[in-house]
């Protein structure tokens, strides 16, 4: 048995791994567009001169009618500035990138789908009317904040649950080994990263294994690990160890905006009674098995009990789309474990970007709104809108210690300058601001006055508020916010504080890349 499985795993192995096609998506497009611009141009010039007024005039109207359009939208305000600087700049171009990226071609169905299995799961998991009862009475205003989760969703809040945190990839990985070994009837995994590796090898080393004996084993994985990391055929090559497998929303060229609707989650559910989440994707260097950007930082969650009904739903969401209400009621019938340390209340919630609701954003927003003493943050990225610049700034000049903890070795160049944009605003209204000097931090959490915390999936910037399916773990008093908040303190110790004056000498290129790239920001 275990030849044939190593024979198997060895298999995975062989071959190419997919090819980055130049001409795919957006990236192609905007290539093409250019070109064909230049040409437009071209041709008016050299061979339409006589009628060049009359053509400029039909671009400036209906540049003027896209523009209407795009001021009338319900977009956000930033983006609306980005767009008009787009087609001011590249009137031909702008208004046919402007269409393209808002017809969604190839997303339409998914949108379509994506809307009806919310609607036909939104009370898949029904509300603890006793627990409701119980939050609300001992703070009004998370209960109000929850009311506001299930409107977009099946988010329940949940009692009964314990939640485990992991200050490092590390320790999430090996307790996650431990709890994949343990799994008697399914393991549910879906993950944006999936990389070939250490990680890896040894997680499907096990899955194998536990497909060998019966187990149903899912593993999902988002469409853009095609581009670069994983063969084509992955899919069929889990197969053969028995393994069930699926691509989110492939990247096809020119047919889809990939850049939108990427699947950015990190769940791991194990029969229904143990679920993991958090920023840790599986690649080497979430483990510090390899160095990319210096030391990886990184955070998980681990909940044990009732909660974790809402991430295998997550799951099975996306795994189906529109789902099977025989499937669901099976998986979400089996019985959660006793909870050992389980006070507080706890909400997993996703976050899904075709519908009204930026739930990502308005949950932090509400935790800033409603915090006291102070609210400590730990993001890779800080690409701000708006609504959440005033919000940080807001709570700062309310007299709350609003702390933000960014890397300090950057794994890309532009939104490492575009974060920089927003420090001097910050600082200004007193948002303290430090950066991580070992290395790149890519935890996603927020902690408040000691009660509250979120650990997810969510970065602090458009393409995770805006763009891509999320999720995170809301906790309010249970007992690991103190583990949190302890290492934000330590993590903390390792940085370095950022102030006006390092502001101001900011290397020039740093600071030329943040201000030409700030009016493109809703587009990174």
């Amino acid at each position: 048995m275990q030849t044939d499985q190593s024979k198997g795993l060895l298999l995975l192995k062989k071959g190419k791994k997919g090819i980055f096609h130049v001409v795919f998506s957006r990236i192609g497009l905007i290539l093409i567009l250019l070109a064909l611009q230049f040409f437009f141009l071209f041709g008016v010039l050299r061979w339409f001169g006589r009628f060049l007024p009359h053509i400029l005039g039909g671009n400036i109207l209906f540049a003027f009618i896209i523009v209407l359009c795009i001021l009338n939208s319900r977009m956000d305000p930033s983006a609306k500035i980005t767009w008009l600087i787009v087609i001011m700049l590249a009137p031909v171009f702008g208004v046919l990138l402007f269409a393209y990226t808002q017809s969604d071609i190839g997303h339409r169905v998914l949108k379509r789908l994506v809307h009806q299995m919310i609607m036909d799961t939104k009370e898949c998991i029904p509300q603890s009317e006793d627990t409701m009862k119980r939050l609300a009475a001992e703070n009004r205003g998370v209960a109000t904040l929850a009311n506001y989760m299930r409107r977009s969703g099946c988010h329940p809040v949940y009692e009964n649950t314990s939640v485990t945190y992991f200050p490092l990839g590390e320790e999430k990985f090996a307790e996650m080994l431990r709890q994949l070994e343990a799994a008697e009837h399914f393991i549910f995994m879906e993950y944006f990263i999936v990389d070939e590796g250490s990680m890896w090898g040894q997680i499907l080393a096990i899955l194998a294994q536990k497909a060998a004996e019966g187990v149903d084993v899912r593993v999902m994985y988002d469409g853009t690990c095609e581009l670069s990391l994983l063969p084509h055929d992955y899919p069929k090559r889990l197969k053969a160890l028995g393994i069930q497998c699926k691509i989110f929303a492939p990247v096809s060229p020119f047919v889809s905006t990939h850049y939108n609707y990427r699947d950015h989650r990190k769940i791991l559910v194990i029969d229904g009674h143990t679920a993991f989440n958090g920023g840790v994707n599986l690649a080497d260097e979430y483990i510090n098995q390899i160095e990319r950007f210096g030391h990886w930082k990184d955070t998980a969650v681990m909940l044990k009990g009732e909660a974790v009904k809402s991430f295998t739903l997550m799951f099975l969401q996306m795994w189906g789309l529109h789902g099977n209400k025989d499937e669901l009621e099976r998986f979400l019938s089996c019985p959660s474990l006793p909870a050992e340390n389980a006070g507080g209340f706890v909400i997993p919630y996703g976050d899904c970007p075709v519908d009204d609701d930026k739930l990502g954003e308005r949950v932090y927003m509400d935790i800033l709104n409603r915090s006291l003493e102070y609210v400590h943050i730990m993001t890779p990225y800080l690409i701000l809108d708006g609504e959440m610049e005033t919000a940080l700034k807001f709570a700062a000049e309310r007299g709350v210690d609003v702390v933000l903890l960014l890397p300090g070795i950057p794994d890309k160049a532009i939104p490492y300058a575009l974060a920089k944009t927003h420090y001097a605003s910050l600082l200004k209204s007193g948002v303290k601001i430090y950066e991580y000097t070992p290395g790149f931090v890519h935890a996603k959490v927020f902690v408040s006055d000691g009660e509250e915390a979120v650990v997810g999936t969510i970065n602090l910037d458009y393409r995770s508020l805006y763009h891509h399916f999320e999720c995170a773990t809301y906790q309010y008093r249970t007992a690991c916010i103190s583990d949190i908040e302890a290492d934000f303190q330590e993590t903390l110790a390792k940085c370095r504080q950022v102030t006006m004056d390092t502001v101001r000498h900011e290397k020039w290129n740093v600071k030329l890349i943040g201000r030409l790239m700030k009016a493109f920001a809703p587009l990174m």
